[in-house]
């Protein structure tokens, strides 16, 4: 464990035994674009849902965000109660508040939630009415410990998906959906197939089974407001070729008090 280069002493590792629940916020983009892919999103939210949570043991909630960001079902293992809330999107507004549903979540929901923390965000573009903006949603997300993991679906597949050619080129709001994932310690989908969707949810799925909370009490204890730069490695060089190593990549140096 290596924060600016320097190697710090890890404190608390959990095992297999020990690791705790999953809590998953699932965040669905409802904006005036989206009216031609609601279908496909909704179902991609529901396919994500029994795909990730372990009944009895991992939660979830679910929010949607527009010009106005919406909880319309807090943290459960109720399957049906997500069901019904999915269901329960009918409408579509204006804008699109990614980063302020980011933080809304973060902050209210995962800032305290007593496990693993999960956001999955489901978007077709970028954010165009939030008041924070991408470093704010990736500073918010560092601070209370939340892996991003965000699903586009703003390419097309076979026509289904209205207004967008499968293979489009990247732009400014796939970039930033990529560094808000990267930054967390998550990664970024893009595809508007449900085949190779569904890969992705298992890609998540098995990320989130195999993944573990590393603790440590940096040796550098200035609150700066400073970022620092974090980078885990394994001491077995054969491991280390053979697996690859998902953790956030830094963290800013603040004071941060708990609700």
């Amino acid at each position: 464990m290596f924060e600016d280069g320097v190697q710090q002493e890890i404190t608390f590792f959990t095992s297999d035994n020990t690791n705790p629940p999953v809590y998953v916020g699932v965040l669905m983009d409802t904006s005036d674009s989206t009216k031609g892919k609601m279908q496909f999103s909704k179902q991609a939210a529901k396919d994500f849902i029994y795909s990730v949570i372990r009944l009895r043991k991992d939660k979830a909630a679910f929010m949607t965000f527009d010009h106005e960001v919406n909880l319309i079902q807090d943290f459960t293992d109720k399957l049906d109660f997500l069901d019904r809330a999915v269901d329960k999107v009918k409408k579509t507004g204006s804008q699109t508040s990614l980063y302020d549903a980011i933080w809304q979540f973060s902050d209210e929901k995962l800032r305290n939630a007593p496990g693993r923390r999960v956001i999955v965000v489901i978007t077709d573009g970028d954010d165009t009415f939030s008041r924070a903006d991408l470093s704010d949603a990736i500073d918010i997300a560092q601070r209370t410990e939340t892996t991003i993991f965000g699903i586009s679906t703003k390419e097309g597949f076979l026509g289904s998906v209205p207004g967008v050619d499968a293979g489009t080129i990247k732009d400014k709001g796939d970039k930033d959906l990529t560094e808000l994932c990267e930054a967390t310690g998550g990664e970024a989908f893009f595809t508007g197939d449900m085949l190779a969707l569904e890969k992705a949810f298992l890609k998540i799925s098995k990320e989130l089974q195999s993944q573990y909370m590393l603790t440590y009490r940096p040796a550098n204890q200035s609150l700066d407001g400073k970022e620092r730069k974090v980078e885990v490695r394994l001491v077995d060089k054969e491991k280390a070729k053979k697996y690859e190593i998902r953790t956030k990549r830094s963290y800013r140096a603040v004071r941060d008090s708990l609700k």
